[in-house]
């Protein structure tokens, strides 16, 4: 068996079932397990990652309205790896290589055939599904069961405890600064799990555009930044866009010392095994006087009054 996976969340996943020494190959995003990135590099971005984020949302928008891809597949490497098994998804033509792509590279093969496993995990219940569709392909669905197994029982713990908790506190997810958009698909149903109030963003749906008036309307009492494919120092970079908006300053979570950013990139944009982690985030950051799992500075950090 020869596993080429072209998303950062199903290489994650393939790792999680045990079959990380059939991974032949890897997309530009595949960094965790550190063990991966080794791995022969398959695909690369047409915009500039380095850019802001007004324009790499412009770049990205103008290579969509010209119906072209925005991931490059490297077709000869694709081939000469001779994969078994190519893992994409369906999901996001923005957040990875689409599954288009995927067929368009196969195209160009001569000899085998590989199968092409398609993920799309719009919510919670389809990341778990997507765990079994790999297992199921790879022929391993013993463990695709027991990991599934494994993860939904941390995240019980957490969710009943949080459950228990008296009150909710108010969540706001940005998931990008410029323009402004808030977190959408499993994250609503993480800050639910994790005893907050999500206000903007519905479970199942992709992330929402959001006006700066909505937020200091909800004038929530948490502000989580976490744009996707951004890590914490990536994001610390784009904050002024945010911080200098006007009534910035009046905001209750501002005021509260209730700001945190979270690295949307190891975690939260991923949906694989790490979701565990990014409820346990979640956790500990709206209700830090009952969890602790000491992912603070790693995985998030409070936005002080002089940064």
């Amino acid at each position: 068996m020869r596993i080429v996976s072209l998303i950062a969340s199903s290489t994650e996943i393939v790792c999680a079932l045990g079959m990380e020494e059939f991974l032949v190959g890897r997309s530009h995003e595949c960094d965790y397990p550190p063990s991966v990135q080794g791995l022969p590099v398959c695909t690369a971005p047409k915009f500039r990652t380095a850019a802001t984020s007004s324009e790499i949302d412009r770049q990205v928008k103008e290579i969509l309205e010209q119906a072209l891809s925005v991931y490059r597949v490297d077709s000869k490497l694709l081939e000469s790896l001779q994969p078994t098994h190519i893992v994409t998804q369906t999901q996001c033509e923005v957040c990875a290589v689409s599954l288009r792509d995927v067929e368009e590279a196969v195209g160009t093969f001569l000899g085998s055939r590989p199968e092409i496993v398609s993920l799309q995990p719009n919510a919670l219940a389809d990341v778990w599904t997507d765990i079994r569709r790999v297992a199921e392909a790879l022929g391993v669905s013993p463990q695709g069961h027991e990991l599934i197994a494994r993860l939904q029982a941390r995240m019980t713990t957490i969710e009943q405890r949080a459950q228990s908790l008296p009150r909710r506190r108010s969540v706001a997810c940005i998931e990008w600064i410029d323009p402004l958009m808030a977190s959408g698909n499993w994250m609503p149903e993480l800050v639910k799990m994790a005893g907050g109030h999500n206000l903007f963003g519905d479970a199942g749906r992709h992330a929402p555009r959001l006006e700066w008036i909505e937020v200091l309307a909800a004038n929530p009492e948490v502000i989580l930044i976490l744009p996707c494919g951004f890590d914490i120092a990536r994001t610390r970079q784009e904050l002024p866009l945010l911080t200098r908006k006007s009534g910035w300053a009046n905001l209750r979570a501002v005021q509260e010392g209730r700001v945190y950013l979270l690295d949307g990139n190891q975690y939260f944009n991923r949906p694989g095994p790490r979701l565990v982690e990014s409820l346990e985030i979640l956790a500990e950051i709206i209700h830090p006087e009952v969890f602790s799992f000491g992912h603070q500075e790693t995985g998030w950090q409070r936005l002080e009054a002089n940064d």
